[in-house]
């Protein structure tokens, strides 16, 4: 029998300079990808947030605004969550009176402080609002109610603080003639 040889050929396999430069496109690529994901995912949250706070603020207003007492109104006990927003929504949100929260605007006469909570999904992520009501004579039969509701983003706080870098805030201002 005759000894068949074979032969190596040099640029048949890829070398070490070719499989480096793939994995670096690759990990680029899969870093990219989860980043994108990942920025999207908070932006997502950030806009349910501020959402809520909008939400929070428009309904405090509207509750102020039909109140048959204005100057003595009082969140946390005149709103009927039940009748307001049904049974399936009175479950998930919930409002108290507080010591502290946001600023009272300039010129402004505080009416109090508010502590709102809203957990949809009972998953322990929910975030606590806090909301300022302050009014103020704009004229003889012009009145101003202002709300300012803030937040802090990065985690659900039992107690009112804040670090000026971490808090977001909505703020609305509406009028009624008396």
């Amino acid at each position: 029998m005759s000894a068949k040889r074979f032969k190596f050929r040099c640029g048949a396999g890829f070398t070490l300079i070719e499989i480096m430069v793939a994995t670096v496109i690759l990990v680029i690529a899969i870093l990219g990808t989860s980043a994108f994901r990942y920025n999207a995912a908070l932006s997502a949250r950030q806009a349910e947030a501020k959402t809520d706070a909008a939400w929070i603020a428009q309904m405090l207003s509207e509750s102020w605004r039909s109140a048959s007492e204005p100057n003595t109104f009082d969140a946390a006990t005149a709103l009927d969550l039940v009748a307001s927003f049904g049974s399936e929504y009175a479950t998930i949100f919930a409002i108290y009176n507080t010591e502290q929260g946001p600023y009272v605007a300039d010129g402004f006469t505080l009416l109090g402080y508010y502590k709102v909570e809203i957990d949809d999904n009972n998953e322990g992520d929910e975030i606590s609002y806090w909301a300022t009501l302050s009014q103020k004579e704009v004229s003889p039969g012009l009145r101003a109610l202002n709300v300012v509701v803030e937040w802090d983003p990065r985690s659900s706080v039992t107690d009112y603080y804040w670090h000026s870098a971490h808090q977001r805030s909505f703020k609305l201002t509406t009028y009624v003639t008396n």
